[in-house]
């Protein structure tokens, strides 16, 4: 008798999304009955939070409660710092970030929404679009989020009623369409009670679109919807001290990761920013031999030719080489307590180079609720301003909006070793 015939395992790829919104429309609930109606809860996990619930007078279990791991969190009942949450279902993986609705929270916001590639932004159907709304809308945009998904939550308060849902809808999308958001779908939802997570229900008939778990199946993973450019930040040059072994004495292998696009043996390349040129003679990874790398994979590269290269050096393929700058526009969201100075001299820090830098100029500070721009000569904490950055050596950088990995850059205070700001190339 012959084996039964396997089938193939489906993976459409690592899915990075995020919940945000304003205070109390249901971000830790929803991703808490995510996790639960995915069987995503461990045991004891679960018979935890059933006991909390308990002490609390609840005769429910409080799913918010496996998301707000802080004490304060708890007591207040809002969520202060990020949450990161892993699971997975047949066909992908996933991480969740749950983002804080407070204002003074911002650049935790941002922290949490420069890796996502879709978000979810709740809306509590009884209060309908606000100013948090918009904030987060346009911080999801500016961060290069390329999917919105406005989850109307609590659907369950207002009789489950389609009107409500679809004056949401037209207000949302009289917004976005301001701001220049393309990619929004709507869905509503009821995370208290289920409805439309991973099991439809029965009382949102009138709504015929695929639940909130079948959009997040079907969504595309990163770095597969455009053709990118192939990035590779050098982290380090292994030179094996083997005398035992003499193979490895001409060994000098180029280690880093893919930051986008693809590279195969034989590929032209180009070292930036010295300019030098030379073919890939072999790409291993844990000690295999592969004929091609893609993105996101961290890999060394030997190269035919003996060139002088080191950390913060960047690969790229020959035909596809950028400029190195001294000089970058970039939107700027200001982490610090100590307010940014344009007396001061920051580091900057771009993929694995670091450069000595200046603020030249604000252009402008952008006021996140109205989305006005104001003049500034400093900025604050979760600060968001357009600002030029003179630098010391040059750097080789894409628009945020071609590549974010080398689109991005933080900047260190170099007195403190802190990370006191997050840039995003225009």
């Amino acid at each position: 008798m012959s084996a039964p015939e396997q089938l193939p395992e489906i993976d459409n790829g690592l899915l990075r999304f995020l919940t945000c919104g304003s205070v109390d429309d249901g971000k830790s609930t929803l991703i808490g009955r995510l996790l639960f109606d995915t069987k995503a809860i461990l045991a004891d996990t679960m018979n935890a939070i059933e006991k909390t619930s308990a002490k609390r007078g609840m005769s429910a279990v409080d799913l918010s409660l496996l998301t707000d791991g802080l004490q304060a969190e708890r007591e207040q009942g809002i969520t202060i710092d990020v949450a990161y949450r892993y699971f997975s279902t047949g066909t992908r993986k996933y991480i969740i970030a749950d983002a804080p609705g407070h204002e003074q929270y911002t650049r935790n916001m941002v922290t949490a929404a420069s890796t996502a590639n879709l978000a979810i932004i709740l809306v509590d159907a009884r209060r309908g679009v606000l100013t948090q709304t918009r904030r987060h809308s346009y911080l999801a945009s500016l961060v290069g989020i390329p999917h919105l998904l406005v989850a109307v939550n609590k659907m369950d308060l207002v009789d489950y009623d389609q009107k409500v849902f679809e004056q949401i809808r037209a207000d949302y999308l009289a917004f976005a369409d301001k701001l220049g958001i393309k990619d929004v779908r709507f869905i509503p939802i009821s995370a208290l009670a289920g409805d439309m997570i991973v099991d439809r229900g029965d009382r949102l008939g009138w709504y015929d679109g695929p639940t909130l778990l079948e959009i997040l199946e079907a969504a595309p993973a990163a770095h597969t919807e455009t053709a990118e450019n192939f990035r590779f930040p050098v982290q380090f040059v292994c030179r094996p001290q083997d005398s035992a072994n003499p193979e490895l004495h001409d060994y000098r292998g180029f280690m880093g990761r893919v930051e986008s696009g693809e590279v195969a043996v034989g590929d032209a390349i180009t070292v930036l920013p010295s300019g030098a040129t030379s073919k890939v003679k072999a790409i291993e990874l844990g000690g295999e031999k592969l004929q091609r790398a893609i993105h996101e994979q961290s890999v060394t590269l030997l190269l035919e030719d003996e060139i002088d290269i080191s950390r913060g050096d960047m690969i790229v393929k020959s035909a596809e080489a950028p400029e190195a700058v001294k000089q970058i526009d970039a939107t700027v969201c200001w982490l610090s307590e100590t307010p940014m100075s344009t007396a001061r001299t920051y580091l900057v820090r771009h993929t694995t180079r670091e450069a000595k830098a200046k603020v030249a100029k604000i252009d402008y500070r952008l006021d996140v609720n109205t989305l006005e721009q104001e003049p500034a000569t400093s900025l604050a904490m979760n600060d968001i301003a357009r600002l030029t950055l003179k630098l010391a050596q040059p750097i080789v950088a894409d628009a945020y909006a071609d590549n974010r990995a080398t689109g991005a850059f933080i900047i260190i205070d170099e007195s403190t070793n802190n990370t006191v700001g997050a840039g995003m190339i225009g």
